[in-house]
């Protein structure tokens, strides 16, 4: 972590990623500093990207905020914080969100253009990794160590919640539950909604978790494995992506009631993906490493591209072209 603070002593426990973060970035910065503009800010580490109705935002280490239309002229915006910022979301061309650590939340509601921060508890001791709106009131944050916050009112405000799991026969009762971590201590990683309204979340220990009623409850879905699941990428109707450490990817058919592990020709970690279409599929990782599927997530290639410099996230702009974001900032795929 960037943050000696946000140091826990059980390292085992703390996502890989983060670790690998925390050697990269350096110097303890905190959420109450206004970022700075930087000349080489969109070649500096960059950890998510956004692409939404024209727009395209990606943040990353220092409280860097860039936003582009075509994804290839970028401006580093000033925002109120310099900590490292994780997830960005927006929900159309003008209201967007941005997560990072000390559970920090900025908001935008004109296109990037200015930020505030609404949200932000150095003492909680758990960086944001993501966030999502699922209307335009209702909107949930989650992070490391279980961290789960709420919001009812457009991201004004945000209170604690919890990940209020339901029991399901789709959980083998034969899992040993020695090794999985209670649901409120796991990091929860990544979550994604598909075009049908359910809503996944991927997290530590291979546990994965779908919400069917708008995130009033969660089912924890059968682990296709017990490594860490950064990603979840829902395709087209109950078909959805998961990876992880080490290559490891899955796709179920049904919504996650079951998984079917896909063979990749990489042991890198996996990171994020997008969906251009059905027939082109992309996925990225730590080492240089992006994968492509062109029969729907049934089956992958790596794409040489030269270098092993990570890639944390990809995105198509709006001029079609996939723009990938990682260790050496934002750029064009080869």
């Amino acid at each position: 972590m960037r943050n000696a603070h946000s140091l826990r002593p059980v390292f085992r426990r703390f996502p890989i990623f983060l670790i690998v973060l925390s050697l990269l970035l350096g110097a303890t910065v905190h959420a109450g500093d206004e970022s700075t503009i930087a000349k080489l800010a969109a070649k500096s580490m960059l950890l998510d990207g956004v692409s939404a109705d024209g727009l395209m935002a990606v943040v990353g280490e220092r409280g860097h905020v860039l936003i582009s239309s075509d994804g290839v002229q970028w401006e580093q915006i000033v925002v109120p914080t310099r900590t490292t910022l994780t997830g960005v979301f927006f929900r159309d061309g003008s209201n967007g969100w941005a997560v990072g650590h000390d559970a920090v939340i900025l908001k935008t509601t004109d296109a990037g253009r200015s930020w505030r921060k609404v949200y932000a508890d150095i003492e909680q001791q758990a960086p944001l990794l993501d966030i999502r709106f699922r209307d335009d009131n209702n909107g949930i944050a989650i992070g490391a160590y279980g961290a789960y916050l709420v919001s009812e009112d457009g991201g004004e405000n945000w209170v604690q919640g919890e990940l209020n799991v339901v029991t399901t026969e789709a959980v083998s009762e034969t899992d040993d539950e020695d090794e999985f971590e209670d649901a409120y201590d796991l990091h929860l990683n990544c979550i994604a909604v598909s075009t049908n309204g359910r809503t996944y979340i991927a997290a530590e220990s291979g546990q994965l978790y779908r919400s069917d009623d708008s995130e009033q409850s969660w089912r924890l879905l059968p682990s296709p494995y017990v490594g860490s699941l950064f990603g979840v990428l829902p395709l087209e109707g109950d078909t959805v992506l998961a990876y992880g450490l080490r290559g490891h990817l899955f796709r179920s058919e049904d919504a996650g009631a079951s998984w079917q592990e896909i063979e990749t020709p990489t042991s890198e970690m996996l990171t994020n993906g997008v969906m251009v279409t059905t027939d082109e599929i992309y996925i990225t990782g730590l080492g240089g490493t992006i994968l492509r599927s062109n029969d729907n997530g049934k089956s992958f290639i790596a794409l040489d591209q030269g270098h092993r410099d990570g890639f944390t996230a990809i995105m198509q702009s709006p001029t079609g072209d996939l723009i990938t974001v990682g260790e050496n900032g934002v750029g064009l795929l080869q």
